[in-house]
């Protein structure tokens, strides 16, 4: 069996849906449309950047919908997916995924995207096994804004990977090929460790990295 990893956003997704989220919220009237807006794109651009300190933004990220009650969190999901994310499910990618599983691959998305709001994109896609930043609950199962464990940002996609594997006994090394697919170079360190890295409608910095070491480019979207 050879193992198959997708980053997710602006890889399989021609949108980030951590972003995305946010603006959501200022569309449903929950976040300011100014000062929130201001700081989930200083957020954003972090990221893009590589200094993007993660745990300070789960908490900034989560602070308008962690304490609505679960009805209302499941309703902010399933709209969110209707209006944002269905719409951007292109057919070629969800095509790629498939064609993995195809192949008899094991199967897995990796984001840096918590799990609340990227559960459901991985069902959309068919893709029972998530890597996501885990977020901690308290014990009336409400969620905090801390982070549980490793989160799967940069190194820690490595960290995550290999616990997940280690929990079904095996490592990177039992598989004969490991894909990873990713348009970011915050994934450079478990790229390095693939033996067929892929830059998928990478960034130019990324694209700059392939192109200097032969790892395939692949354009999903236009």
């Amino acid at each position: 069996m050879n193992l198959c990893l997708f980053d997710l956003d602006h890889t399989l997704l021609p949108i980030d849906s951590d972003h995305e989220f946010g603006e959501f919220l200022i569309r449903t009237g929950l976040a300011d449309p100014v000062d929130y807006r201001r700081r989930n794109d200083a957020f954003y651009q972090q990221y893009v950047d590589g200094t993007l300190q993660l745990h300070e933004y789960i908490q900034f990220s989560t602070s308008v919908w962690r304490l609505l009650d679960d009805a209302r969190q499941r309703d902010l999901q399933a709209r969110f997916m209707a209006e944002v994310v269905q719409p951007a499910i292109h057919p070629q990618a969800l095509q790629l995924v498939r064609q993995h599983e195809a192949q008899g691959d094991l199967v897995a998305i990796i984001t840096a995207t918590n799990e609340f709001v990227t559960r459901p994109i991985a069902d959309a896609f068919d893709v029972s096994e998530l890597l996501a930043v885990r977020l901690i609950r308290d014990e009336q199962g409400r969620v905090t804004g801390e982070i549980d464990g490793v989160p799967s940002f940069r190194e820690g996609k490595v960290t995550r990977v290999e616990q997940w594997l280690a929990e079904r006994g095996r490592t990177l090394a039992d598989f004969e090929r490991v894909s990873f697919y990713s348009d970011s170079p915050n994934d450079l360190p478990l790229m390095e460790l693939a033996s067929d890295p892929v830059a998928t409608n990478p960034s130019p910095a990324l694209e700059a990295v392939a192109r200097e070491r032969g790892w395939r480019i692949l354009r999903l979207f236009s």
